[in-house]
């Protein structure tokens, strides 16, 4: 199963809207939570650098285990979870961007049995390689809009696409 040039592009390039996201941040903004209490936009982007570090950690069994059973991941269940929305934005993007690297490095170099090789996850059942990207991308995709609401002022359930 090859990983397929919409993985490839959206894996080296979803993390430009970064740019956009920051360049409309007001002071403030990046951190201030709505009325809902739900995470702020910098709490969004250090979710998303902890999740590259427990997704490249997922893919890693995936390589090396036979079918490997993952549990949904949740922050507030996770003990490493805290350091991360403590870090500082420029801290947390500097994360981001490292890890960013090592998942492109570590899927380009993978062969097309890595690629098929199959992790369990507990909503979503069997996903191979290439699935479990696709599924990262697009629970990325959803805190990046939500981060962009976020420094725009608009709660999520208010905007009317």
């Amino acid at each position: 199963m090859p990983l397929g040039q919409s993985i490839s592009t959206r894996l080296e390039t979803q993390l430009a809207v970064l740019r956009v996201i920051l360049d409309r941040a007001s002071p403030g903004a990046m951190t201030q939570r709505p009325p809902s209490g739900k995470w702020s936009a910098h709490e969004n982007l250090a979710h998303l650098a902890r999740v590259h570090e427990v997704f490249l950690e997922r893919i890693k069994r995936i390589l090396a285990e036979e079918r490997p059973h993952f549990r949904r991941y949740r922050a507030e269940e996770d003990p490493e979870w805290p350091k991360w929305p403590a870090m500082s934005t420029d801290e947390v993007l500097r994360h981001l961007k490292a890890l960013r690297d090592e998942l492109i490095t570590l899927v380009k170099n993978l062969s097309p049995d890595q690629l098929s090789r199959i992790g369990v996850h507990s909503v979503f059942g069997e996903m191979t390689i290439p699935e479990w990207i696709e599924f990262f991308l697009l629970h990325e995709a959803h805190h990046l809009y939500v981060a962009m609401t976020r420094v725009r002022g608009t709660a999520v359930g208010d905007i009317r696409a």
